[in-house]
């Protein structure tokens, strides 16, 4: 593993956690109820909280003098390596909880092997705290798959359209790279192929308790860690990037 490939794996961390969590504080003020109006902003709160170390770390240990502001503001979206899974538009509330149940049964996955890991242990204290928070946001997204699926028929219809139109987003993120498996054979990361099983058992029994079907597998989308992104994330990208790019010296 190189320094470089150790600093991707870090910024690759923290750009699923940005791109989500902004994508969730587009909820915020427009939730089904008030609780999951709050609900969905505290969800979106902590990503962004765990994308700020992460990027703060990364700027540490890239020593060029960018901050968590400029990793955030100042890179295009083909300088952006997260899941093409985060960037999917918000649809309506099934579809919202629906991808964040995938992501954070890959997530809770991915930071209790970080949290762990000895190779870096300053990335081990930002993942420790990360499980905690995901492991609330797993009983949060798993739960509401569950009462959406088992519950009408037409949430049943809905939440299932849902799964067959986001499961092709999944596999990507079991696809390793040259960094994946660089960092695994470090210590660092997880093998995604351990992840992937331990994944698939926790969906698996969410989906069975949902009363929904689990789609086959098939061609998956991918891209997204080498930078090729959907029309999602640069739309998504100039409407939170404005004021900075506008305004780079402004200070509060």
């Amino acid at each position: 593993m190189t320094e470089a490939q150790h600093l991707q794996a870090i910024l690759r961390l923290g750009d699923d956690a940005l791109v989500l969590g902004q994508r969730l504080s587009e909820w915020c003020g427009h939730g089904p109820i008030l609780e999951e109006d709050i609900a969905l902003t505290n969800v979106a709160l902590d990503l962004i909280g765990q994308a700020r170390n992460l990027y703060t770390l990364a700027g540490q240990r890239e020593n060029q003098g960018r901050d968590e502001d400029a990793l955030a503001y100042f890179r295009t979206d083909r300088e952006f390596q997260n899941h093409l899974l985060v960037e999917r538009p918000n649809g309506h509330f099934g579809d919202t909880v629906v991808r964040q149940m995938f992501y954070d049964a890959f997530a809770l996955e991915r930071y209790s092997f970080l949290a762990h890991q000895t190779v870096d242990l300053d990335l081990a204290g930002i993942a420790a705290k990360a499980v905690k928070e995901l492991q609330y946001h797993w009983g949060h997204s798993s739960q509401w798959v569950i009462r959406l699926g088992d519950g009408t028929e037409e949430s049943h219809a809905k939440v299932q359209a849902s799964v067959d139109g986001l499961w092709g987003y999944t596999g990507e993120m079991f696809m390793a790279d040259d960094v994946d498996e660089a960092c695994a054979k470090a210590g660092l990361l997880p093998d995604l192929e351990g992840v992937q099983r331990a994944w698939s058992v926790r969906v698996a029994d969410c989906l069975s308790q949902a009363t929904l079907s689990q789609p086959e597998d098939g061609w998956m989308q991918r891209g997204g860690k080498q930078g090729l992104h959907s029309e999602h994330l640069s739309y998504m990208l100039a409407e939170m990037q404005v004021l900075p790019r506008t305004y780079p010296n402004a200070s509060w």
